[in-house]
């Protein structure tokens, strides 16, 4: 079982997601602290490993409903010439006539194609929308967290963490096949930042180069997954 794991593919895969995880978790890590940093600070650390615990559980939750859909819901619920799109045009974009099975593939959309465009569609908003932002102002200044207690300050923390787990989520279907690896790359990248949180934002922050390359991968996912839920098959190998 393990050794079917262990192909090049699964750790390219692993190595590239994990990475990313990181990059991108960036964010939330400026987020819990600029929340927990309202508490006082004896409860600070506390209240930021549990924030962190709440995004790894928040992360897979969303990743195993997430990769049930993509895997299982895959039956078409209605088809692109029932909403109007000319035939012609579905058999230019396959590139074969009807009946064949490669146009029923492109005409038929399923929850799959669905998910595959909708989350495509949010990582190419989200991720120009953070270039643009690194380019014209913090956006950590515009948190302003209330004075919350500890409770209130955790339970803040546990909503964003949705908002904040679904690029990463949707990064992790869109760069592997395999949910397992899926899920060890997220563990992994939470785990070195409970270890390193502190040292781990200042790297990123001295060199923002990086931040910028893992949003303009997110973009390449991003086309990816459009292009899938599109009915146009790219291999994740690449």
């Amino acid at each position: 079982m393990l050794a079917d794991l262990m192909t090049f593919e699964n750790l390219a895969a692993f190595v590239a997601l994990a990475a990313m995880e990181i990059v991108l978790g960036i964010d939330n890590l400026v987020y819990i602290a600029i929340v927990s940093s309202r508490l006082p600070k004896e409860q600070q650390p506390a209240a930021r490993k549990l924030g962190l615990m709440m995004a790894l559980v928040t992360r897979l939750m969303l990743l195993f409903v997430l990769a049930y859909i993509v895997q299982n819901l895959t039956s078409p619920i209605t088809q692109l010439t029932d909403l109007g799109v000319p035939a012609a045009f579905v058999e230019q974009f396959s590139g074969h006539p009807p009946g064949d099975e490669a146009y029923d593939a492109t005409n038929g959309i399923s929850w799959k194609d669905i998910v595959l465009l909708v989350g495509g569609l949010f990582l190419l908003w989200k991720s120009v929308t953070e270039i643009h932002e690194q380019f014209n102002h913090d956006p950590t200044q515009d948190v302003k967290p209330p004075r919350y207690g500890f409770v209130g300050i955790v339970t803040q923390i546990a909503i964003m963490d949705i908002v904040f787990s679904l690029d990463s989520v949707i990064t992790a279907v869109g760069m592997a096949k395999e949910i397992r690896v899926m899920v060890a790359a997220i563990v992994a990248a939470m785990i070195v930042m409970l270890l390193f949180a502190e040292r781990v934002s200042k790297f990123v922050e001295d060199h923002p180069t990086l931040k910028m390359l893992a949003l303009s991968f997110l973009i390449l996912i991003g086309v990816m997954l459009v292009a899938e839920g599109a009915g146009a098959h790219l291999d994740k190998g690449y």
